[in-house]
């Protein structure tokens, strides 16, 4: 009896395993789905999906926004926060209807049905991508140039999502990544980067004068800079020497004068002048004293 009872307690413990193994997986803390990435373009509606396929009017569902910090969204039957007076539930699923740059990120849904084992919880991930058109690029134009110098244009844009492309224009006319290709240009010496938005000239030229301006685009939109002159012009050598040279005969007009008033003594007499009226002043003060002191004696 003792053998035979061995096996039957071992498959009854087997099966009370498999048992609790299917409990704990049917009625865990959570069932997790597949992760879904929603994407949406900034002021447009876009739709939180919570894919929960069991409805039941007993369920209790709540929406949280994931971070740093979590913060409810639905809760309690009841849109939270932002949300309140720009979104609606449509089931158990949210409806943005005008949708901004901060509302990107990742939300979970949690929802909790009763049964007659205990609750069941299920939640679901979803990840919001927001697309943003360009703002108007900040552009770093220089008012003027020396010909022959390394001069760099530049162009960016912090809004953007996806990051924007960026093309240079000279007098309306669009200038292409490579001077090499480009029949409407002068000068083959710049370099475009239409990644961080860069023009350089390498060696800039007076053909090289003009009104540029820079556009941002990606798959949302385009936006381009006002349009600003650049007056490249050349290096003034003969004018250079001119000044340089007027500036000489100035200095040695003004030391030949100095030489030639000290050859004229002009320095000394002004210097014996001071002299003879400081003398003259002090024998004044000293006739002063002797009167002053003779009156006290009388």
């Amino acid at each position: 009896m003792a053998r035979r009872s061995g096996p039957r307690l071992l498959l009854l413990l087997l099966r009370y395993l498999v048992v609790a193994l299917g409990y704990h997986r049917a009625y865990g803390s959570s069932t997790p789905k597949d992760h879904q990435v929603i994407t949406a373009i900034e002021y447009q509606e876009a739709v939180l999906t919570c894919q929960y396929l069991k409805k039941n009017m007993a369920s209790r569902l709540e929406w949280k926004k994931l971070g740093e910090s979590v913060s409810f969204v639905y809760y309690e039957q009841a849109l939270k926060g932002d949300f309140k007076d720009r979104a609606q539930m449509l089931d158990f699923n949210i409806r943005i209807k005008n949708v901004t740059r901060n509302d990107a990120g990742k939300y979970r849904c949690e929802v909790s049905t009763p049964s007659e084992h205990g609750p069941r919880l299920e939640e679901d991930t979803v990840t919001l991508e927001v697309l943003v058109a360009p703002g108007v690029p900040s552009c770093e134009i220089p008012s003027s140039a020396l010909s022959g110098t390394v001069v760099e244009l530049r162009c960016q844009d912090k809004e953007a999502n996806p990051a924007p492309e960026y093309t240079w224009f000279k007098d309306g006319i669009r200038l292409l990544g490579s001077p090499e290709v480009d029949a409407q240009s002068t000068n083959s010496s710049y370099t475009m980067n239409t990644k961080s938005g860069t023009l350089q000239f390498n060696t800039i030229s007076k053909l090289d004068s003009g009104e540029y301006s820079c556009e941002a685009r990606n798959s949302i939109g385009s936006r381009r800079c006002p349009g600003k002159r650049m007056q490249v012009d050349d290096l003034n050598i003969s004018g250079i020497i001119a000044a340089v040279v007027i500036v000489a005969l100035v200095i040695s007009v003004c030391g030949l004068g100095v030489c030639y008033a000290q050859r004229k003594g002009y320095f000394s007499k002004e210097t014996s002048f001071q002299k003879s009226s400081s003398a003259t002043k002090a024998t004044t003060m000293s006739e002063n004293d002797f009167k002053h002191s003779k009156s006290f004696i009388i």
